[in-house]
Order: C-alpha cells, then structure tokens, then sequence
C-alpha cells in the first residue's frame, strides 16, 4: 500500500454511545450503571480515522463545533500540528475536563488516520518496543458480593492475568473492615503467585491508608492506586513512603504540567496515564517523557484497546488496565478485538489501530 500522507482532512464527526453496566457499581468515591463512550472520525485520502474517550455527550459537540474546523484542511501527517491547534482553541473554554476529553478523542483518531494512510499499523508508526502489551484485571467494585468477586478473579485467572486489582475504600473510607475482608478474600482466591493490586479512588486520608495497608501486610499488596485524592500530592508521598506497596495515580492527568507536578513531587513509583484524557497519543508519548526523565515506568488507565499501540511504543511501559467497563464496552461495540494471550495484549497487525465500529451492533446504544 502506498503512502497518501500529503492528503489533507476532509471531516470530522463525532457519536456518542451510551452502553448500561451488566450490574450496580461503584468505587471507594463514585457509583454509576451506565457508561458513554464518545467516537471521533477523520476522513482524508479515502481513509477514515477512528478514535474515542469516556466522557458526557457534550463532549460531540466540542468535537464538531470546537476543534473540527481547526484542523479540516490540515495535512493529516501533521498530528501535532492539530494537537497545538487544539490547544489554543479551547484556552478560553479550559483545557482540561471536557475539552481535554475532546481533543484526547481528536488526536487518537488523527493518529490511526495517519498510519492507515501510510499504510502502516498503529504501533509500527509510533515505533514498537514489544508486540504484546501485559495487563492486569481491573473491577472488582465495591458493590460487587463475596461470590460476584470471586467469578471475577476467577476470569482473569482464566485469562492469564497476573495482577488482579480491586476498588476499596468503601463509602469514603468508612468500612474499612469489609476493605480488609475483601483484600483477603483476593489473596485466598488467587493464590500466591498472583499480584494483588488496590485502588481507593481518593478514599481514605493518608494516614488512614497507611494503617489499612498495615493491616494487610501478611497479603503482600503489590500497587496502591490512588490511596488518597490525586491532587494531595503531600499525602500521596506520605503514603508512598510508608508502606512497601508501588503508589500509583495520575489517571486523572489532563495536561503535561499535572504530570509534572505528579513525578516532581516524587508522589508515585509509577505514572498513570490515560489516552483518553491526557491529549491522546500526542499526550501520552509527551507524558511517558516527563516519567522517564523522573526514573518512572508507566501504566496505562483504562481504555485497553485504544491504550495498546501507544503502549507498545513506551520504553518505559509497565502495564495495561484490563479494565471490566471498558472492555466489555469495546468488545460489544468494535468489530473483531482480541482476547489476551496469557495475560498480554497483543497488538493489531491491521492498519491504523485496528479499531472498526460495529455499526449494527453500536446504533442500538446511540444518544447522540
């Protein structure tokens, strides 16, 4: 296939899905029942680019009246070029949250346009470091009963995982009883060659989560996301220095400056990124940077099949979130995705990044 990378973007559109959960959930912060995914396409030179983010559906209408007519007409080779453009456009509307949802979602689909115009996988593109990207199951919410959770565990088992990770800080941190229940009842299901892995969504104060990983510690807790809010950068640290556990957040980074901020404050043993928030592919190569220039690995947020070419591309790449929303999402709705392979990823040998929206299956989840 030839290369067609002088050609220029032609359109931007933008959908929004809205898919139920398969049952109540919640973490130590926030419940929900439902999810939205919104979807981006560019076309140029006969191609079509394809990305996402999880966010409100007002996040189509930035897409389509905001950024769409900053880069229709850009050549589409020229990816960081938008991602500027994109930028400045929203600076009187705020970068982050929303808008930063948008342009995350903008990015990603110039990105796979890209490389389906040059003929090339994703990863091959961004230049690959590995062909499968490892994961760790991601659920285990705090609605969820002692059996629901231990079907869970067992399916990732099944699926090779080697880290299983669940939501604790139940209720801002007021059962702190059912927490430590739960932890063990991970370590009992899973054996002792499997990670255990905790996430307290901002849960606790620091001082709080330190005394629960205390009463823990015969389980042997690999990775404590987010023990406290990710913006008490002082308590992250307080945490990180106190218990064996490898701290993590950064999930919620929207700019290069949060991270930044994140590393610099030496607040985590590894960086957390989302491509869906942090400014897409773009961000995320910007943002594995700055981690690396800090001694940090990091770990993708979310979004699996969106988040594995960028992360086959990451030198200093750890792990993929093998997250249940999300993958269920994106399995109903995008054609033909992979399973794991004992507990990795593999990476689309496709064009672009292998993503195709079911259009028959999807239209039925369709708000917008």
């Amino acid at each position: 296939m030839t290369s067609r990378l002088d050609a220029a973007v032609e359109d931007v559109s933008a959908a929004a899905y809205t898919v139920p959960t398969d049952a109540p959930e919640a973490d130590g912060t926030w419940h929900w029942d439902r999810t939205t995914l919104v979807v981006v396409r560019v076309r140029a030179g006969g191609e079509v680019g394809l990305g996402y983010t999880y966010g409100p559906v007002a996040v189509c209408g930035l897409v389509t009246d905001v950024l769409a007519p900053q880069v229709v007409g850009l050549d589409a080779a020229d990816v960081p070029a938008a991602a500027i453009r994109a930028a400045a456009c929203v600076r009187n509307i705020g970068r982050d949250g929303a808008a930063a949802l948008a342009a995350s979602a903008l990015d990603t689909a110039l990105w796979d346009l890209k490389a389906r115009l040059a003929g090339l996988p994703l990863h091959r593109l961004l230049g690959r470091v590995r062909e499968q990207v490892p994961v760790y199951g991601s659920g285990g919410f705090t609605t969820y009963d002692d059996q629901q959770l231990t079907d869970q565990l067992h399916g990732w088992l099944d699926e090779g995982c080697r880290w299983v990770k669940i939501k604790i800080a139940e209720d801002a941190g007021a059962r702190v009883e059912r927490d430590v229940q739960r932890i063990r009842q991970v370590r009992d299901v899973v054996g002792d060659d499997v990670g255990v892995f905790v996430d307290a969504n901002g849960g606790y104060t620091a001082k709080q989560a330190v005394r629960v990983l205390a009463k823990v510690a015969d389980v042997g807790v690999a990775w404590f996301e987010e023990p406290v809010s990710s913006d008490d950068l002082p308590g992250l640290r307080l945490v990180r220095e106190s218990v064996p556990a490898d701290v993590a957040a950064g999930e919620y980074g929207y700019d290069l400056q949060y991270f930044e901020r994140m590393c610099a404050a030496a607040a985590v043993d590894c960086l957390q990124v989302d491509v869906t928030r942090c400014g897409g592919i773009t961000g995320w190569l910007r943002a594995a940077t700055i981690a690396d220039a800090h001694g940090l690995e990091v770990s993708a947020h979310c979004a699996p099949y969106l988040a594995v070419a960028p992360a086959a591309a990451t030198p200093n790449m750890r792990h993929l979130e093998w997250f249940h929303d999300h993958v269920r999402i994106e399995q109903q709705l995008f054609c033909e995705l992979p399973g794991l392979e004992a507990g990795d990823l593999p990476v689309p040998d496709g064009p672009g990044n292998g993503l195709r929206l079911d259009e028959g299956r999807a239209e039925r989840f369709r708000v917008a």
